[in-house]
């Protein structure tokens, strides 16, 4: 479908050469030769974007705009004036011009400022409907689950989404801790603002701090440029520190003056900058432990856990397993171009029996690549993996071979290697990828 441009002036040549001009680019062009006659097209139907000349017989052109925006606040408007004067150009733009163009018109020089104008609307639209389609993605209705326990986390988060208390959510790795954050993010006033994840595990302790509250040129070797931190550039949003119990001692300080004064330091700087910041912590590791062990500060973890989350295992749930399945099998059905639309009972069964050690996440996985294998509009207990078909629990099995917690993370890694990627196969054991790597090395499992 062309874009509908309308052409305001009293000058029927102008008119008539710049209607020529567009619809050889593809444009639907209407003219008018002046306000009135203009506005009376405007309100039988939309237009992209409107041309007007800023003199016009009766209403004047900033008149025109002034009508036309009270109807569209968001309609295109591009001035068109002889008069090369600051106050010209300054009037229509706070009048809401989106631009203007001097007469005597150039015709390559009025194409571009159109097609310029129509990108950056088109822009603003995507970025919209993104937006829109995180903050849905994120809504409670896609927090998927029936358990008991499911609901009233949910009903929970619904409580103190708005509110800037501090979050801790706990939980073993792939339940879902991010995904909460999320929700709580995009269901507060803090909406608009920055969502900045930062996986404390994952950054070296060398690198973090400069990550974390920025530097200025000069701070350190290397430091060529002031850069701004992650958590000045989440000012008005929310942080999400994933594997808080990872945090090297000396940033928990640090991290602890931030809640306390709202102020951050970038490194190498005499000045503190003001924050507002909403913190949401998590880990899957025993935070009260490593508040024993002095891993963890004990007043760190007081301030982030003003309230605390606790994500219950897909094993503590399996009532939700197949409301989870059937969702990712449209997801992916979707994103792979598949005809599955349904998992069977049978496969279900299967699925239900199996412990889940990487929960959700791997719930996801196995869905994901049962999904690529069918070929047609079911899932069915062979596009499962070995291990789930042959309803081996690995779980189960290491207790019934009472396997150290050692052995059983080698057996974990040696069963799951071939098939998932290192990051996967780390976050499922709640390690960081170089501890998985140490580990492989010590068993001989590296290849050379």
């Amino acid at each position: 479908m062309p874009e509908r441009l309308l052409i305001v002036d009293d000058e029927a040549t102008l008119c008539e050469s710049l209607k020529r001009v567009f619809e050889r680019e593809g444009f639907e062009v209407l003219t008018a030769p002046d306000a009135e006659a203009a506005l009376a097209l405007f309100e039988e139907g939309a237009f992209d974007l409107i041309l007007s000349d800023i003199l016009l017989p009766a209403m004047d052109g900033i008149e025109f705009l002034q009508a036309v925006k009270k109807q569209a606040p968001e309609q295109i408007v591009i001035i068109m004036t002889a008069y090369a004067s600051i106050e010209t150009a300054v009037g229509a733009l706070r009048a809401g011009a989106h631009d203007y163009i001097l007469k005597p018109v150039i015709h390559d020089e009025i194409k571009r400022l159109v097609r310029l104008a129509l990108n950056e609307r088109a822009l603003r639209a995507e970025n919209i409907l993104l937006k829109k389609q995180i903050e849905d993605r994120f809504d409670f209705e896609h927090i998927r689950g029936r358990s008991p326990a499911i609901q009233d986390l949910i009903e929970q988060v619904k409580k103190i989404a708005d509110s800037r208390s501090n979050v801790l959510i706990l939980g073993e790795t792939g339940t879902g801790k991010e995904l909460f954050t999320r929700a709580i993010h995009f269901n507060s006033s803090r909406r608009n603002r920055p969502f900045v994840p930062i996986n404390c595990s994952a950054i070296p302790d060398n690198l973090l701090e400069s990550e974390l509250f920025g530097h200025v040129k000069g701070a350190f070797t290397g430091a060529t440029q002031t850069k701004r931190g992650l958590l000045e550039e989440a000012d008005g949003g929310t942080v999400f520190l994933d594997e808080i119990a990872d945090l090297g001692f000396s940033l928990q300080a640090k991290l602890l003056r931030v809640i306390d004064d709202h102020e951050i330091r970038p490194l190498g700087s005499t000045q503190s900058r003001k924050v507002d910041l909403r913190l949401v912590a998590a880990t899957n590791k025993d935070i009260r432990q490593a508040v024993k062990d002095g891993t963890l500060r004990e007043d760190l973890y007081y301030r982030l856990s003003v309230v605390t989350l606790h994500l219950p295992a897909l094993r503590e749930r399996k009532e939700d397993i197949p409301l989870l399945a059937q969702q990712f099998v449209i997801k992916y059905a979707q994103e792979l171009t598949k005809e599955a639309r349904e998992i069977t009972p049978s496969a279900v069964k299967l699925l239900a029996d199996y412990d889940w050690p990487g929960n959700v996440r791997e719930l996801q996985n196995v869905i994901e690549r049962a999904v690529l294998l069918s070929e047609g509009k079911s899932i069915l207990p062979e596009h499962l993996p070995d291990g789930i078909r042959k309803g081996e629990t690995f779980i189960l099995k290491a207790l019934d071979e009472t396997l150290s917690i050692e052995n059983y993370t080698k057996e974990f890694i040696k069963r799951y290697e071939i098939s998932m990627n290192e990051q996967r196969l780390a976050d499922m054991l709640g390690i960081t990828r170089k501890a998985l790597w140490e580990k492989r090395k010590r068993w001989g499992l590296v290849k050379k």
